[in-house]
C-alpha cells in the first residue's frame, strides 16, 4: 500500500506530480533537482533525495524527459531504493498562452515507467498524458489526465489540477490536487500547497508540503528544490523570454 501511495505518474514540473503544456526550448537542457525531501507514509519515514528530472529540447515543440529519485528509509528500518524512474517524450500539440500565443496550450506526454530498483513489484508501465494549460486574471491552471497501463490489474488513471498565482509575481503561491484511481486498488487523493520563486528565466526555487490518503494509509511530504536551464550551444536558438506562467517547466 505504501509503495502504491508513493508512486507518481510523472515528475516534470517542480514541485508538482503533474506537469504543464510547455516544453524546453530547442537546444536547452532543464535540470530539476530536489536536494531535500522527506516523506512519511504510514509508519515508514523516508528521505527523498536526490530527485532529478532532466528535460532536453531536442526539436521544435518537443522534449525528452529522463527522471528518477533515490529513497532512503530511515524508520523503522533502513533501506535504499531507486524509484519514480521514467523516460518520456513530450510534444506541444497546440501552442497557446505558454508559448506567448492566444488560447489554451495543449500538450501530450508519453513513455515508459521502468521497474523500481529494490522496491515494489518488477514491471514496466507504459504511460500517456494529455495536458491543458490556460491563463486567467488570477493566475494559471494546468489540467492533467494520465493513463498508466500495467499487465496486472493495477492499471490506474490520474486526474490532476495545478493552480498558480499571477504570472507577473516573482514569488507566486501554487497548489495541486489529484485523484489516482487504481483498478482493483485503493483510491488515492492528494493535496499540495507551496510557492515558486522565479529568480529569472533560467533559475527558480520551490518549496511545498503535501498530504495524501489511500484507504487507511496517510502520507505527508515536504519538498524543496531548484530548476536550472542550461543552453546547448550546438542546438540552442536565440534566447527568448520564458512564458511567465511556467517555472521553467
Amino acid at each position: 500500500m505504501c509503495v502504491g501511495l508513493s508512486s507518481v505518474p510523472a515528475l516534470a514540473y517542480r514541485p508538482f506530480d503533474g506537469t504543464d503544456a510547455a516544453v524546453a526550448d530547442l537546444g536547452k537542457i532543464e535540470v530539476e533537482l530536489q536536494p531535500f525531501g522527506a516523506l512519511q507514509a504510514g509508519p515508514v519515514t523516508t528521505f527523498v533525495a536526490p530527485q532529478t528530472v532532466i528535460n532536453f529540447g531536442f526539436a521544435q515543440d518537443w522534449e525528452a524527459v529522463l527522471q528518477g529519485q533515490l529513497e532512503s528509509d530511515i524508520s523503522p528500518s533502513r533501506n535504499e531504493s531507486l524509484t519514480a524512474n521514467g523516460f518520456f517524450l513530450k510534444h506541444v500539440v497546440r501552442p497557446g498562452v505558454l508559448q506567448d500565443q492566444t488560447g489554451p496550450s495543449i500538450a501530450t506526454e508519453f513513455g515508459v515507467i521502468p521497474p523500481n530498483i529494490n522496491a515494489g513489484p518488477f514491471f514496466i508501465k507504459p504511460t500517456w498524458t494529455w495536458i491543458i494549460s490556460d491563463r486567467f486574471p488570477w493566475g494559471t491552471m494546468h489540467l492533467n489526465f494520465t493513463a498508466n497501463f500495467m499487465s496486472d490489474p493495477r492499471t490506474d488513471f490520474f486526474l490532476d489540477i495545478i493552480l498558480e498565482g499571477p504570472a507577473k509575481w516573482t514569488v507566486r503561491p501554487v497548489a495541486e490536487f489529484y485523484s489516482d484511481s487504481m483498478i482493483d486498488g485503493p483510491q488515492i487523493y492528494s493535496a499540495l500547497v507551496g510557492a515558486i520563486w522565479q529568480v529569472n528565466e533560467d533559475l527558480s526555487f520551490d518549496v511545498a508540503i503535501r498530504h495524501a490518503t489511500a484507504g487507511r494509509v496517510q502520507e505527508n511530504e515536504v519538498r524543496a528544490g531548484v530548476t536550472i536551464a542550461l543552453p546547448t550551444p550546438e542546438l540552442a536558438t536565440p534566447a527568448k523570454a520564458l512564458p511567465p506562467g511556467r517555472a521553467l517547466h
